[in-house]
């Protein structure tokens, strides 16, 4: 299932990865993560200058920081304990194949679980998500739409 977030009015600032993650019922430290194409707010000691693998452990570490704004981002979760080589790191920024969904898009990376995109501190898009992860963001947040509806906007630009 894939969700998209865009309501300003749901969070206090976009986007926020760890009240994401909690909103889907998922801790960091379930999986390990790809990170990507990240551009934050503020400089954070730990974060990556570049894309890389992290445990949930490291993951959780970093978004416990109180002011730390994901602008941009691709978050892959993978199952724990599993790494491998990437050919092509995910991206967010330039990417158009989100607004071209037909509710079948899935992670970027090949052997993710699912994917948590930071677009351009205005939205989350949520990629392959469960239906229990679906069911309970929506419950955390109400203005969440599937994000097939955004990508059939005609006002969508890619």
């Amino acid at each position: 299932m894939n969700l998209l977030l865009e309501s300003p009015a749901s969070v206090p600032y976009f986007t926020d990865v760890g009240a994401m993650l909690r909103g889907m019922g998922v801790a960091p430290i379930e999986f390990d993560w790809y990170i990507s194409d990240i551009d934050t707010n503020i400089f954070f000691p730990g974060l990556p200058a570049s894309d890389s693998w992290l445990t949930g452990p490291e993951l959780a570490s970093i978004l416990s920081h109180a002011d730390l704004q994901f602008v941009w981002g691709v978050f892959s979760a993978v199952p724990r304990g599993t790494r491998f080589d990437v050919e092509q790191s995910p991206g967010a920024d330039g990417n158009s194949r989100y607004w071209r969904d037909d509710g079948t898009l899935a992670p970027q990376l090949d052997g993710a679980v699912f994917e948590l995109t930071a677009w351009d501190s205005s939205a989350t898009i949520l990629i392959g998500i469960t239906a229990e992860q679906a069911r309970r963001f929506v419950w955390a947040y109400p203005e969440a739409k599937p994000l097939h509806m955004a990508a059939t906007d005609p006002w969508r630009f890619g």
